[in-house]
């Protein structure tokens, strides 16, 4: 009950807070203006993610002193620091090696001196226990991974943060009926900030969450996410809801944001690019192009989401040697079918458009001459030399 009180807590202060950032983001012209890639229409106030970071410290605050914190303290210390990366990079963008390298020390925060790491990869591809440099070195490369995979699908409006409820609900329930409770209640507080946020992100939004929100959020789903896998293994055998497909476990809850940079970053190799490069080849990016609006969008990719949870509860008892494989093989058919889907769509509406420089006869619904008369012009004043 008392981590529904904090969310609730969250919710409240998130709520209360938002309206107020909007104004003052407004007045002081901080947002994301249309043009270039932007998808909007209008000017958008960013850095939202203060309003929801704010709303998670001040319910941390009022409900933390009840749950064992200090395992968890230097968790906390790295997020705040994610959350001041992003917000330097949304007031004077920072460049691509200075954000990677305040990343990399909240990251090494986590992996290192909190000791949140995966350290067995529970007989995957025949690896079990790694050894203590690989187990950093791999923790780091995946923490980095999943913090940016959610900052990448940060285009369009409530994307980013339906995406992160769903995740944080699902690790906040897991964690609770397992009984840890500071992993538990920060799942929770999130949740609630983030469900206060949606209501001000969701279409048509009147505020945008920026890198200091998408930055921020993915690294806490991210951290929550390794400590989901470590604990999940040390729960002794018959344990319910132990997930013996602990890998594809934290795969399918973060899918799509990692589905979609996996694909974004292969194709911008195939033509040659960096996969850095900032394009339109994002999934949502395709979906708005079918005519869809931003919120059926965001719906549907939610079910897509749902549905893969869905199978991963279904196929708990089963190893990741068969869910892994099921799970790649739908992700890659539904994304191979949306990418047909789509081509389909606007060849035909090509098909149905004048192409340039054609000349089309130029219809009339008249039958009626101009007759023009030398006489008619006789008496004026225009000048007929």
């Amino acid at each position: 009950m008392l981590f529904l009180f904090a969310a609730l807590s969250a919710y409240l202060v998130g709520f209360l807070l938002t309206p107020i950032l909007i104004f003052v983001l407004q007045k002081m012209n901080i947002g994301d203006k249309p043009g270039g890639r932007k998808i909007h229409k209008k000017f958008i106030p960013s850095m939202g993610g203060i309003a929801f970071v704010v709303a998670a410290s001040v319910s941390l605050a009022i409900w933390g002193w009840q749950f064992p914190l200090p395992d968890i303290r230097y968790l906390l210390g790295a997020i705040s620091l994610m959350f001041f990366v992003g917000l330097r990079d949304d007031m004077v963008e920072l460049k691509a090696t200075h954000k990677l390298l305040g990343q990399l020390v909240a990251v090494i925060l986590v992996v290192v001196i909190s000791d949140i790491r995966i350290q067995h990869l529970h007989g995957f591809l025949g690896i079990g226990e790694l050894n203590i440099y690989v187990s950093y070195a791999f923790s780091t490369f995946v923490l980095l991974a999943l913090t940016n995979a959610f900052n990448l699908i940060d285009g369009l409006d409530g994307l980013a943060g339906t995406s992160g409820a769903l995740a944080l609900l699902a690790l906040g329930f897991w964690f609770a009926f397992q009984g840890l409770d500071s992993y538990a209640l920060l799942s929770f507080i999130f949740l609630g900030a983030i469900l206060a946020f949606l209501f001000f992100n969701w279409y048509p939004a009147k505020i945008f969450m920026g890198d200091t929100g998408s930055l921020t959020l993915g690294f806490v789903i991210g951290a929550l996410l390794i400590a989901f896998m470590e604990t999940n293994l040390a729960l002794p055998e018959g344990t319910q809801w132990k997930f013996k497909s602990v890998f594809s476990a934290g795969i399918t809850l973060m899918i799509f944001p990692l589905f979609d940079m996996a694909r974004v970053f292969a194709r911008r190799i195939k033509r040659g690019k960096g996969p850095m490069t900032p394009d339109k080849s994002h999934i949502h990016h395709f979906l708005m192009r079918m005519g869809l609006k931003h919120n059926e969008v965001t719906l549907i990719l939610l079910a897509v989401q749902v549905f893969f949870i869905t199978i991963l509860i279904v196929l708990k008892d089963y190893s990741d040697h068969l869910v892994m494989p099921l799970i790649a093989f739908l992700a890659l058919v539904m994304g191979w079918g949306l990418d047909k889907m789509v081509l389909k769509y606007v060849r035909k509406k090509i098909e149905k458009e004048p192409r340039i420089l054609e000349l089309r006869p130029i219809k009339s619904n008249s039958s009626k001459k101009i007759i023009l008369e030398r006489s008619n012009f006789e008496r004026t004043d225009i000048n007929l030399n």
